[in-house]
């Protein structure tokens, strides 16, 4: 490939201050699907009606699609009467209402983008969010088009007995030639984008839940006969969430049944359908044989926040796709106070914030950043990011934090009321709020137009003459592509200050942050007190303060709010390490002993003192850097690392021993005694002591969980010694015919701070159970790889090789996933000059493949900027 070849043409720019009103609208469609994996039809019927006086002609979204027959009121039009332009059906209509009918043909089983529909092990299923719908059929295929939907499916019963659409089944029966057909409707108007369909062999786990007005409702968990078995937690996961968004929110379901399918191949996690959630099977099976304590958790918040979307995306959803966030952010945030009411607070706090940090946090520094309200885009499926979930969460959390319970309640009640059945915009669910709550968001609204993270400085200071304590807090918001200057954000910041002698503290108070520079006074205070700020996270905000190691020792051990006492360990953790990487010497004293005090506290959960001991990530330590040297950051970890173990082995050891139980619980003090015990072992093996691949070898053998199997698998693997080998060849024979659980093996030697690991990783990518046609075993292999700072960013440049290699084979076949492996590759500015060069050679390369995707294209444009 010649490297100066011209580069892919830029795809169009859609923009939001471009926004009109739909010129037709398509209150009633009926929908007729005679299936076949080779060759499927559909017809479609579509009742439409002019909005508004003018006279503009039907535009009707097509993506490959060609056109057997165009009907207008029952006339077959002749092909001078209709035209394709850019792929959608463009037909003049005359009167106000018509009823238009098309008839296509589709493939599915050639269908490896996975929109549209597409064939999925043995079953013919859907994926049409954003723009998916327009590979199914003709259609206005935009969020602020609703429509009721009535769908009819023809099928070989043989092949595909259950036949499953949204909403309501209405009628089911056989044909004489061994075909079956059943009709479902959904009688709430909604966008395309929720459309969904599922046919194949299915088992069912069925159940029911009563509504709070006593309406019964049939649940359905929809997967292949051997599967049935893992699916238990998902279903009493859709029971809590059901029961949880009554009491909290008020939302009660509405239709008769709810069903879910898990499919192997899916580009997400799972589609909130009306009705038919499509789950990637990640999120749907699991059994302590084959699923983590992260995998359970990661079913019952992936339910739940696709069961929270009914009315949080679906009764009321997106004018357009810059809202986004709209139904994405607060439905992330709903999911994540779900999951801290079924456990732990403080942990799910601490979980969340890291997710946030290590993927958003990036994102927003990066030449990918924007805001939480884009204001423009080339692809929609590269707006599915961390800055519109996690960040978009963030800031309903901060909302809910201003106006407290409530207050809070009676803007979402007023938000649900007032848009249910339509499409809308940030601006008003952020209205609701200020109506609902009382409150003047005028200066928030700030968070939905700017990108990047803000800098917040906190100095304290003390006079001991007039005993007054001054915090002065000054805020900065960096630059970031298109938004050079930023203006002051409204930041709710939740402060403590801590007497030092007596371990207690000055109120609990929410500080608004709303100039570029503030102070605030407190007085009677006798000594210099200590700083608590950003409890809980209030803000997503990075602060910078004048708390000395001694400070921060005091609240890792004192602090009574659980995110700060965490934060106050990793920030000690952190200046160790960062004063190592610069070549200073470093007093790992503190750390060592705030550990060993964290460890030996019997008031704290097991689960937050496995928090609050784990090192930050290197991507963590290298984000707290200018410029980032992977070489230099691993190095300092691993050995801080190995200081903390073998200072601390003895404990170790005794924590190991235990917390080892006899049969396997999913309790969270059960939870949390793996957790910790885990984190044990780690540190065990890290001090170098002899035995420690042993002791993590009978651990990886002799556990009745996959938790602690895997987490020793990940330990042996990071280091070079003959129980590795043996472990990483037991556990592929065990499960390789088990595809999630094998994604956990390739996993696991990707993240692996093993010596050869790229090449490792290389060898992977010719093993024969890895595809590229799975999202899940791509993104286990190489979405793993590009996040382990230190292989992918290896010096020879062959880790931005394998991973550009991928996304140019990947791209022909799956897009979506091609396009969400190139932005660890847009981070070429953070690195020294040598790296640099070698991203941007690699970005370039894959910019100048011949019929490059517009999802890629725009990715890899916008990196190189």
């Amino acid at each position: 490939m010649d490297m100066h070849a011209p580069a892919a043409a830029a795809p169009a720019i859609i923009r939001r201050t471009d926004y009109r009103a739909p010129d037709w609208l398509v209150p009633d469609v009926a929908l007729h699907f005679d299936l076949d994996p080779a060759l499927t039809k559909v017809r479609a019927r579509l009742s439409v009606t002019r909005n508004g006086d003018h006279d503009r002609l039907l535009r009707l979204d097509g993506d490959g699609l060609v056109p057997l027959e165009v009907k207008v009121d029952g006339r077959l039009l002749a092909q001078s009467e209709w035209h394709l332009e850019a792929g959608a059906l463009i037909i003049a209509l005359a009167d106000v209402a018509h009823e238009v009918e098309t008839l296509v043909e589709l493939a599915p089983k050639s269908n490896s983008k996975l929109m549209g529909l597409y064939a999925s092990g043995g079953l013919l299923c859907t994926q049409c969010e954003a723009e998916g719908f327009r590979r199914i059929t003709f259609f206005p295929d935009r969020p602020d088009i609703l429509s009721r939907c009535r769908v009819h499916m023809v099928a070989d019963k043989a092949r595909f007995p259950i036949l499953l659409a949204n909403g309501d089944p209405i009628e089911q029966g056989d044909e004489a030639d061994g075909r079956h057909w059943a009709t479902w409707n959904d009688p709430y108007p909604k966008p395309c984008y929720l459309f969904a369909l599922v046919a194949g062999d299915l088992a069912c786990n069925a159940d029911h839940f009563v509504t709070m007005s006593g309406r019964d409702v049939q649940l359905g968990i929809w997967v292949k006969e051997a599967d049935l078995p893992r699916t238990a937690h998902a279903m009493q996961a859709l029971k809590d969430s059901m029961a949880w968004d009554e009491r909290v929110y008020g939302r009660e379901y509405d239709l008769d049944v709810f069903n879910i399918v898990a499919v192997a191949d899916f580009n997400f996690g799972a589609m909130e359908n009306k009705g038919l959630n499509i789950f990637n099977s990640r999120y749907i099976l699991a059994d302590p044989e084959t699923a983590t304590d992260i995998d359970y958790d990661g079913v019952e918040g992936v339910v739940a926040h696709e069961y929270f979307h009914n009315w949080s995306g679906n009764r009321v959803t997106c004018r357009d796709w810059f809202q986004l966030s709209l139904k994405e952010g607060f439905t992330v945030f709903r999911d994540q106070n779900f999951s801290a009411d079924m456990g732990s607070h403080a942990v799910k706090r601490i979980e969340d914030v890291r997710i946030l940090r290590d993927g958003q946090f990036p994102e927003d520094s990066g030449p990918l950043a924007h805001p939480v309200r884009p204001e423009s885009y080339m692809e929609i499926s590269n707006f599915y990011t961390a800055t519109i979930y996690n960040k978009g969460a963030e800031l309903i959390r901060m909302m809910a934090l201003m106006l407290g319970p409530e207050r809070f309640r009676a803007g979402t009640d007023l938000y649900f009321a007032r848009h249910d059945g339509q499409a809308a915009t940030c601006e008003d669910f952020v209205r609701a709020m200020e109506e609902g709550g009382e409150i003047d968001l005028s200066q928030f609204r700030l968070w939905y137009e700017q990108a990047g993270t803000p800098r917040v400085r906190a100095l304290l200071s003390h006079d001991p003459v007039t005993r007054q304590v001054e915090l002065t807090l000054e805020q900065s918001v960096p630059p970031t592509p298109g938004q050079p200057e930023k203006q002051p954000m409204a930041i709710p910041l939740r402060v403590a200050l801590f007497d030092p002698e007596s371990g207690t503290h000055h109120g609990d108070e929410l500080l608004m942050l709303t100039q570029a520079e503030q102070r605030f006074s407190f007085p009677d205070f006798a000594t210099a007190p200590i700083l608590s700020i950003n409890r809980g996270f209030s803000a997503p905000v990075i602060v910078d303060t004048n708390r000395s190691q001694g400070d921060l020792a005091f609240l890792s051990a004192h602090d009574d709010d659980p995110f700060a006492r965490y934060e106050a360990m990793q920030q000690l953790m952190v200046n160790v390490l960062v004063g190592r990487i610069g070549g200073q010497t470093a007093d790992e004293g503190a750390v060592i002993d705030a550990i060993r005090q964290t460890l030996t506290d019997p008031t704290l959960d097991p689960a937050f003192v496995a928090e609050a001991i784990r090192l930050p990530s290197e991507a963590y330590l290298g984000d707290q850097m200018r410029q980032v040297d992977p070489d230099a950051i691993h190095a300092a970890r691993e050995a801080l690392q190995r200081s903390i173990g073998a200072e601390l082995e003895p404990l170790w050891r005794d924590v190991h021993a235990g917390l080892k139980a006899n049969g396997f619980a999913l309790s969270p003090a059960a939870k949390g005694a793996r957790k910790l015990r885990n984190a044990a072992l780690h540190y065990l093996v890290a001090s170098g002591a002899a035995d420690g691949p042993a002791i993590a070898f009978d651990q990886f053998s002799s556990a009745d969980n996959m938790t602690e199997r895997q987490a020793a698998l990940g330990t042996l693997a990071n280091g070079v010694s003959p129980e590795r080998v043996a472990a990483l060849d037991i556990f592929y024979n065990r499960y390789s015919a088990d595809a999630l659980t094998l994604d956990k093996w390739f996993q696991t030697q990707a993240f692996a701070f093993h010596p050869d690991t790229v090449d490792l990783v290389e060898e992977l990518g010719r093993h024969k159970d890895f595809t590229l046609s799975n999202p899940n075993r791509v993104r286990a292999l190489y979405g793993a790889f590009s996040g382990n700072q230190w292989a992918f960013h290896h010096r020879s440049g062959k880790g931005y090789r394998l991973v550009a290699d991928c996304i140019i084979a990947l791209d022909g076949l799956n897009p979506q996933t091609a396009a969400r492996l190139v932005p660890p590759l847009g981070r070429w500015k953070r690195f020294d000059t040598e790296r640099a060069a070698l991203m941007q050679a690699e970005l370039r390369r894959i910019l100048a493949q011949p019929g490059l995707s517009k999802d890629v294209t725009e990715q890899a444009r916008k990196s190189l900027d």
